[in-house]
């Protein structure tokens, strides 16, 4: 095979990555949004708005470095926004926050110390907040048992059978029985009032100091924590040299263009990153950027077709969808703990971090991200100047 040309191996490798990536996470995008106060077609133009820019994000990366730099919307960061709620002045200042949050990252790929500020910040404080912020969200499925007790049963039933033997299907299987379900109850889902291709809705920002506070800073730390960094570190770990700088300043620059559009923000792929930089995308680590690029362009068909998406979102049982969403986020949430608490010197830091982030309690406007990141930050000081005295 001539160099520069794509194997079927390398396009299979990148449409699986693609299904697996925005199936298994689309549904915690949706509740992310819909919880800042987007409507459904707000949400639907924020769904397509992510899907196109990670999708050209990774095409442009990948054929530029020749490298599989894989992209995804911040998981992590739509669950952030499902736990924060709404802010005062709704989805606008949402998109203000969002709009804020990319520049941020554009920061840190443009300034250097900037950026190793943020890849400064303790890794167990980091996890703990994640993992804090996510634990609300895992227990969905419990609650969605007491009040669907058949149905949810069925989708847990799914969920786990495939994750014993097919791992990788299991939330999007468990997506589908989904909708299998709320076709039996409902009947076939109208699709004629859906748009065939999904319309895009500029939102006028609000800017605020509470959105900047409680979104803005949170979303930036753990969409740069739980993505970009350990996106970085999957390439490097296949035998990749990717420079970092250039390539966050790129998922800053889609996060921009996507953010007036209602996409809370874009980065790089930390999950289904492997499957395109590993061996089954090609046996030479030079050809499989193909396989990241091949994803972005599926990615941006699922962006122009979202409305459809979000039709059978619609004709579904909310609990239901927020069920599926917290199986998907269990591994999430399992590791993030487990990192966080692996240390018994930081282990009672991460514990406060993720108790006052885990209550969703705020102060003053703000939500409780950041008072956890702050109050195990300050703890971890206090013992480690004691320690040092």
């Amino acid at each position: 095979m001539s160099a520069g040309r794509p194997a079927i191996q390398s396009l299979s490798a990148g449409l699986l990555a693609a299904v697996v990536g925005s199936a298994s996470s689309f549904a915690i995008v949706i509740q992310g949004l819909t919880a800042s106060g987007a409507d459904a077609a707000e949400a639907t133009s924020g769904l397509m708005a992510l899907s196109i820019s990670m999708g050209l994000c990774a095409i442009i990366a990948s054929l530029r470095t020749r490298m599989p730099v894989s992209m995804a919307w911040s998981t992590p960061g739509a669950a952030l926004l499902a736990s924060a709620g709404p802010l005062e002045g709704g989805f606008a200042a949402a998109v203000g926050a969002f709009i804020i949050c990319a520049i941020l990252i554009v920061l840190a790929g443009l300034i250097r110390p900037f950026g190793r500020a943020v890849a400064a910040i303790p890794a167990p404080l980091a996890n703990a907040m994640l993992a804090g912020v996510l634990f609300g969200l895992c227990l969905a499925p419990v609650k969605a048992v007491a009040e669907l007790p058949v149905s949810s049963l069925a989708i847990i039933a799914t969920w786990a059978i495939a994750f014993r033997f097919f791992r990788l299907y299991a939330v999007p299987l468990a997506m589908v029985t989904t909708f299998a379900i709320a076709i039996a109850i409902s009947g076939p889902v109208d699709l004629s009032s859906a748009d065939l291709i999904s319309k895009p809705i500029l939102i006028v920002p609000d800017f605020s100091a509470e959105a900047m506070v409680s979104i803005a800073l949170p979303l930036f730390i753990v969409t740069m924590a739980s993505q970009n960094i350990p996106g970085i570190a999957v390439l490097m770990a296949y035998g990749y040299r990717p420079d970092s700088s250039s390539l966050f300043t790129l998922s800053g620059i889609f996060s921009l263009l996507s953010a007036p559009f209602g996409g809370h923000a874009v980065n790089l792929a930390a999950i289904t990153a492997a499957m395109c930089a590993g061996e089954d995308a090609h046996k030479d680590p030079g050809e499989r950027y193909w396989a990241a690029a091949t994803a972005g362009a599926v990615y941006i068909l699922f962006g122009l077709f979202a409305g459809l998406v979000m039709t059978f979102v619609a004709a579904t049982p909310a609990v239901l969808i927020e069920a599926v969403a917290g199986l998907a986020l269990l591994s999430a949430f399992a590791f993030s703990i487990g990192e966080a608490t692996k240390s018994a010197d930081t282990r009672d830091s991460a514990i406060i971090t993720f108790a006052v982030t885990a209550s969703g309690v705020g102060f003053f406007g703000v939500s409780g991200a950041f008072w956890g990141l702050l109050a195990g930050g300050i703890f971890m000081a206090l013992t480690r100047a004691r320690s040092n005295a």
